[in-house]
């Protein structure tokens, strides 16, 4: 009998690290820009190049602009965001929004521009699934991270001084470090729900693109989840909703597969810890995963609550559920200089 070899996974794929003065497009890779949302776009701007970053807005990104529920057709979206790849001026690419676009072009997007030139590209929400799939068909490492409008304009508006501060230091040093960060600063909201301390590479995104980026051919080999640590959030819907995306995980032996999880802050999310006996999030949690002996960390800053600690995809991390603690192990950028793919040294884990 003759065996089959399994495809290579492919190596780590890091960005080239940004210096003061890079450009950095804004670009509405999903959702439109609605122009009650034009003076958050503004002051995000404000903050990219408090950074020390050139800014600029691509052409989609118009206030007003729409088709249906996204900014324009999906090859539209699909042209401009190549372009931006292939551009080598183009340093980083921030999502100005989330929304419900992305899936109707990956089939369209150059992952050959994606691997001879790997750039940061920041996002949450739907931009989430851009992370997962760029990471399983090029190794590329995504920023999940806040969004320019919802975000760097508006959630990091809300927040106080030091806070804002502290952001800004934390995603500058991400985007042009290229020493490991260590521990991202904890906050008072986080909770141990199950106590442990692993190391592994850093997966996730909203639960419910993980779940179907899964039923695509886009989808990360279950390989690439031995040894993660995977995290997750969720905006809206029910809570049975959530214990169905996770029961789904458990069915396609992602859950097996991990070696820690890191829940962000669930936000309108209807059914949870109401005086009706619903349940809290962490017993959603806890009954699915059964007796898995894995270090479950509770209500982190990801996802749609705001503001977001960076989650950088593929970066090795240790967690300590008990003590609090999300470190991260390696940079998430290579030096400017040197190895023109980017790509790691060793094959990701």
């Amino acid at each position: 009998m003759t065996l089959t070899a399994l495809p290579q996974l492919p190596q780590l794929l890091r960005p080239r690290a940004l210096v003061s003065g890079d450009l950095v497009v804004i670009a509405a890779l999903s959702g439109p820009l609605h122009a009650r949302y034009a003076p958050d776009l503004e002051r995000a701007v404000a903050e990219l190049e408090g950074m020390g970053f050139r800014v600029r807005l691509a052409p989609l990104l118009e206030a007003g602009r729409h088709r249906w529920w996204s900014v324009a057709r999906p090859d539209e979206i699909a042209g401009e965001f190549n372009g931006l790849l292939r551009d080598p001026e183009v340093r980083a690419i921030v999502a100005h929004d989330g929304g419900q676009t992305v899936f109707g072009y990956l089939d369209l997007i150059d992952f050959d521009a994606i691997r001879a030139d790997p750039k940061p590209i920041l996002g949450y929400s739907d931009i989430s699934l851009l992370h997962l799939v760029l990471y399983a068909r090029t190794g590329l490492v995504g920023f999940h991270a806040d969004l320019a409008t919802p975000g760097l304009g508006g959630h990091w508006q809300r927040a106080s001084v030091a806070r804002r501060k502290e952001l800004g230091k934390l995603y500058a040093t991400l985007l042009t470090g290229t020493e490991p960060i260590g521990a991202l600063p904890a906050g008072p909201s986080w909770e141990c729900w199950r106590a442990g301390r692993v190391e592994g590479p850093l997966i996730g995104g909203v639960i419910n693109r993980i779940v179907l980026a899964q039923a695509t051919p886009f989808a990360l080999p279950l390989e690439r989840f031995d040894g993660a640590v995977l995290f997750w959030e969720e905006l809206g819907g029910q809570a049975s909703y959530v214990w169905s995306y996770l029961q789904i995980l458990r069915h396609s032996g992602i859950l097996d597969r991990i070696a820690g999880m890191v829940v962000g802050v669930p936000e309108a999310i209807d059914g949870l810890g109401s005086p009706d006996g619903s349940p809290t999030l962490a017993e959603i949690v806890l009954d699915v995963l059964g007796d898995r002996d894995i270090p479950v960390l509770g209500n982190v800053e990801v996802g749609h609550a705001g503001p977001n600690l960076p989650m950088p995809v593929g970066i090795r991390v240790a967690l300590d559920a008990e003590e609090k603690t999300l470190s991260l192990l390696e940079p998430a950028v290579r030096a400017a200089r040197g190895d023109v793919t980017g790509r790691s040294s060793h094959a990701d884990q």
